[in-house]
């Protein structure tokens, strides 16, 4: 799933902004976006008493950026944009599926919609695309970039969901990122997370249900260490 590239750095000079109460991000992967599971997925967010951040992957769309990429030649950089506005557009496909999704592109508006009691869905572009603190290639994907706006936004926890049979209750991130689960940067994202992570697979809807009905980090799935 991942290219060669720079090591995502672990650290970044701007704060984290808390939020009262502070929200939850819920990674949802391309994979997940195209299975017949979606609706369950997002049936459980619709009905969560917390406040919620989605974080959609690019799916087909980010694919066809790299099958673009392999057949004309076009760089890193490049490549990086584009599969942002991959997410983007999932995102808008995600936040047109459920009454009171709403797409943010900014932290700002991101927090706007979760004041107003809204499930936010992130099109990440905006906030992402030329930073000089993310680099520019396929060792970030959707995975990495959701700890990055957990911890920007003073997250609780994140979870993040895969279209894959999840058999155990502990990963490290290191191992799910050497079997491709996750991409390359996000064990090294992972070190500076400042709230617990967990992992999610087929089926485990009614354990995130239960998760999302309750006041404060309650494990889910299996933990990420």
């Amino acid at each position: 799933m991942a290219m060669r590239g720079q090591a995502l750095p672990a650290r970044t000079d701007e704060p984290a902004v808390a939020l009262e109460p502070r929200p939850v991000v819920v990674k949802l992967g391309g994979s997940v976006v195209r299975s017949p599971e979606l609706p369950a997925w997002l049936d459980v967010i619709a009905a969560s008493a917390r406040p919620v951040v989605i974080v959609p992957g690019g799916g087909a769309l980010a694919d066809e950026v790299r099958a673009a990429q392999s057949k004309l030649g076009f760089g890193d950089g490049a490549a990086h944009r584009m599969a942002l506005l991959a997410m983007d557009q999932l995102a808008w496909a995600v936040g047109g599926l459920r009454a009171g999704f709403e797409v943010g592109g900014t932290e700002e508006a991101l927090r706007a919609s979760l004041a107003h009691g809204r499930v936010a869905v992130w099109a990440p572009y905006s906030l992402v695309a030329g930073r000089s603190d993310i680099p520019q290639s396929w060792t970030v994907t959707s995975d990495s970039l959701a700890l990055w706006l957990a911890r920007r936004l003073g997250a609780e926890c994140c979870y993040v969901i895969k279209s894959i049979q999840r058999q155990r209750g502990r990963f490290s991130a290191a191992q799910l990122a050497s079997d491709g689960v996750v991409d390359e940067a996000f064990p090294s994202m992972f070190k500076d997370a400042t709230f617990p992570v967990f992992l999610l697979g087929r089926g485990d809807q009614a354990a995130l249900a239960a998760s999302l009905s309750l006041t404060g980090t309650v494990p889910c799935g299996a933990t990420i260490d």
